[in-house]
């Protein structure tokens, strides 16, 4: 099965901590492997830890990390999720399925020279958003769905419920 990571491009430690973290999580919760965020960041890959920790994973999360040594060096596809690309509908049937795919989101204006870069501009919409919204549009039909179908067996379960939260929690002697 490829690898399927998203590159956080743009996090401003004090400005983008919450949008960030919710990055990370969407990409976790709707099917990504991993997380490269640009800036250093040990109170983010904290964060990420706990929730894996608790409710599953495996989900990976790296701080510090080059955007452009990791577009250099990555084999596979790269997609960068703009309001300024093509739509997602007309794009989606041409990216390669057999690839690894670097999923690239940004936070502040990211540089003009990633639209050459990337192999695809995915419009999720043409109107502003998060990128956190555009994140979890594609990976769900990307993946058709089965990004949320993923089973993390974490040592808390949230059940379905029609009224109220329902949370398990597995001990250690649990099967």
């Amino acid at each position: 099965m490829p690898r399927l990571v998203v590159l956080r491009m743009g996090h401003r430690l004090v400005r983008d901590q919450r949008m960030t973290t919710h990055v990370a999580l969407t990409a976790r919760a709707f099917g990504a492997d991993e997380v490269w965020v640009d800036r250093e960041d040990h109170d983010l890959e904290a964060r990420v830890a706990d929730v894996v920790t608790r409710f599953g994973g495996p989900f990976g999360v790296r701080t510090g990390v080059s955007p452009k040594g990791s577009l250099r060096r990555w084999e596979g596809t790269v997609v960068h999720l703009t309001m300024y690309g093509e739509p997602l509908d007309e794009t989606l049937p041409r990216i390669p399925r057999d690839r690894d795919l670097l999923l690239v989101v940004g936070s502040e204006k990211v540089p003009g020279d990633l639209f050459e870069k990337a192999g695809f501009n995915v419009a999720v919409g043409n109107q502003p958003h998060s990128e956190v919204a555009a994140l979890a549009v594609f990976l769900d039909r990307w993946l058709q769905g089965d990004g949320l179908k993923k089973r993390f067996e974490g040592r808390l379960q949230v059940q379905p419920s029609a009224r109220g939260k329902v949370v398990t929690t597995q001990t250690s002697e649990d099967p």
